[in-house]
């Protein structure tokens, strides 16, 4: 474990990036309550194309609207106010999807760096690259070049990924360092963090996998995005969604094209 000094730089004016709502509680929900300022954006709007997801709430709209209240429940129990959906901003046909985010990657650039001009936070906090889902490493994508323009720390907490034989990894990077930071959540602050959790009523079957008990953390690793985090299949290949972790990896370095392009012409 580890004093709170060594996360010094994320205790601040913090903007947490993530992609649907409960990836913070998970991944940050203990380390929340020490931050001083901090603000949480959700980059999709929760809700997967597929019915399979939101059929039992009567429509992905519906879906959507529920798992937005059920995150300004969640972190209005560790006093986080300030939240942002990022796909509330979005106007014409471009939809900021759950599991499609890979494929709205310029549009997701554009209205953070809103974000982040309005809010002017000090540190970035999201989740790594690591071929869990493909809305989590196109958070990472998208931290990654916020960081490098607004010349700000950016940090990275980990879900979920598939190891080399299948089996499912929780809460440890696809490469370990040794820059990783534990921190140990307990007593009150655990008691939060667990009404943070439970208030996600809607996702509950997809949440004991995970150890409320301890955060891992870690700067930013230099990823390589036009290549997949690791060998093998992706967890979202294993569960045969609509994507491979080649199109993810296209998308990702067509974005940063565009963007290196554009830089070129401005300069």
């Amino acid at each position: 474990m580890t004093t709170l000094s060594t996360l010094a730089p994320i205790l601040g004016r913090t903007m947490v990036l993530v992609a649907h709502p409960d990836d913070e509680s998970i991944t940050c929900g203990g380390l929340l309550q020490t931050m001083r300022k901090p603000f949480v954006v959700f980059a999709t709007d929760g809700a997967p194309e597929d019915e399979y997801f939101w059929g039992k709430h009567g429509s992905r709209s519906a879906y959507s609207r529920l798992r937005q209240e059920e995150a300004r429940t969640a972190v209005g129990h560790v006093g986080v106010s300030e939240v942002e959906f990022l796909a509330e901003r979005v106007s014409g046909a471009v939809r900021l999807e759950d599991q499609k985010l890979f494929r709205a990657l310029p549009v997701a650039l554009e209205l953070l760096k809103d974000v982040m001009k309005n809010k002017r936070p000090e540190a970035i906090l999201t989740l790594a690259y690591e071929g869990g889902h493909p809305d989590h490493d196109s958070c990472s994508f998208l931290s990654a070049q916020l960081g490098r323009e607004f010349r700000l720390p950016v940090w990275e907490a980990p879900l979920y990924h598939r190891n080399a034989d299948g089996s499912g990894v929780y809460q440890r990077f696809v490469r370990e360092n040794n820059e990783v930071v534990e921190f140990s959540v307990t007593g009150e602050m655990l008691e939060r963090k667990q009404r943070m959790l439970l208030t996600y009523k809607s996702q509950f079957d997809a949440l004991p996998h995970f150890e409320p008990e301890c955060e891992r953390f870690r700067p930013q690793a230099q990823y390589d995005y036009s290549l997949p985090p690791h060998a093998g299949k992706t967890n979202y290949e294993v569960w045969q969604w609509a994507m491979t972790a080649r199109e993810v990896c296209e998308a990702l370095s067509d974005a940063l094209s565009g963007l290196k392009q554009r830089e070129m012409a401005g300069s």
